[in-house]
């Protein structure tokens, strides 16, 4: 009901994830970045998603944007999670 609610529509996203949606769970961190570019748990579990669905390079790319908000944002935990996700995917 509240498109700018960053924690709603995460929690939203990760519903979708648990009952087997994973394209309806995109849709909503696709429309969570959009709407809060700076929430950076949105990216690293989008690009889990993305890995999940054999989609590497788009999953490379969410990686790449997260990893770039995480330093804006000072956030060293994330980064340091997507950073080795991301090393993980090119050592495939």
């Amino acid at each position: 009901m509240d498109p700018g609610n960053s924690f709603a529509r995460y929690g939203l996203a990760m519903e979708h994830i648990t009952k087997g949606n994973p394209e309806a769970a995109l849709s909503e961190f696709d429309a969570l970045i959009m709407h809060s570019p700076d929430y950076v748990p949105a990216y690293q579990m989008s690009a889990q998603t993305l890995v999940t669905l054999g989609r590497i390079d788009a999953a490379q790319q969410r990686l790449d944007e997260g990893i770039a908000t995480a330093q804006r944002t000072g956030n060293q935990h994330a980064l340091a999670e997507m950073s080795a996700m991301r090393e993980e995917l090119i050592s495939r």
